[in-house]
């Protein structure tokens, strides 16, 4: 396994739309180990490939609320491959959502309060569930990713040039 790097606003790829995965082999499987890997070194709860530079539609998930009787998080990693949305509710929920992809930076981002999804887990079986709660919201941001979409572009054209511009300002401090 490796941590890889994430690839971070502007990057173009970040706009890329993600091919399907024509197949669940031990390449795709390495590359979901090394996603969790990276996902959890950032830290983070959820990653799409794209935004380590793979434009495949797998995304690796875990948002680890449970924790253990030493207060260390209680993993549950979650994988999907080729995922779809079904049945968004037209009840909205709003969430302050952050990305690896846009580091430390945060806003509110309205999304379906629930919907249903259909994927393919790390052994090709077949999935059919309705999200609630954070799992939706992560999903969603997740999938967002899959259609070359970042949270940003669900803001206004200020609240975006604003983060962009904390952005910029923190990568000169950091430099």
């Amino acid at each position: 396994m490796a941590i890889l790097p994430i690839v971070e606003v502007p990057d173009p790829r970040l706009k890329t739309i993600s091919t399907p995965v024509d197949a669940v082999d031990d390449a795709l499987r390495a590359l979901i180990a090394d996603m969790f890997e990276t996902m959890y070194d950032a830290p983070g709860i959820g990653l799409a490939a794209i935004q380590v530079g793979v434009p495949k539609r797998v995304i690796v998930m875990d948002l680890q609320e449970q924790e253990d009787e030493e207060g260390k998080p209680i993993r549950e990693p979650r994988v999907f491959i080729n995922p779809e949305i079904l049945d968004p509710a037209d009840e909205m929920n709003t969430y302050t959502e952050g990305c690896l992809s846009v580091p430390d930076q945060f806003a509110d981002v309205d999304r379906p309060a629930t919907c249903r999804v259909t994927w393919l887990d790390e052994h090709g079986a077949s999935h059919d569930e309705v999200f609630t709660g954070l799992l939706a919201t992560c999903i969603q941001h997740e999938m967002d990713h899959l259609e070359g979409i970042v949270f940003l572009d669900h803001l206004s054209r200020l609240k975006r040039q604003m983060i962009m511009k904390k952005l910029e300002k923190a990568r000169k401090v950091a430099a």
